[in-house]
């Protein structure tokens, strides 16, 4: 049986109105101490953001989780989490009018059950985030459609074996199959954590990635490429594996 739902924590900015919204996911039998990483260095690049960190909904202590059942079988398990990422939309929904922040202005970020159930609101609810950030998760199922007006960085590490990464190479060419906008990086070396290798590559990809859409208002198509680097230093190597070059 579930405990209550505590409530979520939340850093304010520092100061005056928020002009951004972070909304961060722990991962399943784990709570927001989890990812305090992530949030240090999310408050540290973006100084004037809302940053809230809430509970799984399901579990007791610190272990919460995002869906209603633990252990579902495969089959099960797609509609949990589907259930769980419309009941996300819905929050996310609620902190943007209570701010009066866009959807553009919001960003989403998940490590492991947390990123599965933060793809599944950005797909159930168009414009619900500009920007997802997915650790280290095994997706509950290909999308039916990419979410056009979100920017989804996938992170990785190359040696997780729990969500190994062939299944995150496989979301991101059906993505790009369907003209979303994702990237993918991985780790040399990491397995499945919330690496600060990972971490320091998603605040860079917040900075420095152009959204797609916006790119091709401007430019035309743009560049499409996967990036694997050594987790020791977090520097891109280039296009990994086959050479392929797609967001």
């Amino acid at each position: 049986m579930s405990e209550s739902r505590p409530d979520p924590l939340i850093i304010e900015p520092s100061a005056g109105a928020p002009a951004q919204l972070f909304v961060v996911l722990h991962g399943e039998s784990a709570a927001p101490e989890q990812v305090l990483e992530l949030v240090a260095a999310i408050r540290q690049a973006f100084p004037q953001a809302l940053i809230v960190q809430p509970h799984g909904p399901f579990g007791a202590g610190a272990a919460r989780r995002w869906i209603a059942r633990a252990h579902p079988d495969a089959e099960a398990y797609v509609g949990l989490v589907a259930d769980a990422g419309a009941a996300l939309a819905d929050e996310v929904r609620a902190w943007q009018r209570s701010r009066g922040l866009s959807g553009e202005q919001t960003a989403l970020a998940g490590f492991s059950e947390g990123a599965a159930v933060a793809l599944e609101a950005a797909c159930a609810d168009t414009g619900l985030a500009g920007r997802a950030l997915l650790f280290s998760t095994r997706f509950a199922t290909l999308p039916q459609a990419a979410p056009m007006l979100t920017t989804l960085h996938l992170l990785h590490g190359a040696a997780d074996r729990v969500a190994p990464v062939d299944q995150a190479r496989r979301v991101h060419g059906h993505l790009a199959e369907l003209g979303g906008d994702a990237t993918l990086d991985m780790a040399s070396g990491v397995g499945h954590e919330l690496h600060h290798a990972l971490i320091r590559q998603a605040i860079a990809r917040l900075q420095g990635y152009l959204p797609q859409r916006a790119w091709e208002a401007v430019m035309g198509a743009p560049d499409l490429r996967v990036d694997e680097y050594d987790a020791d230093d977090g520097a891109s190597d280039g296009p990994a594996g086959d050479g392929e070059t797609r967001h």
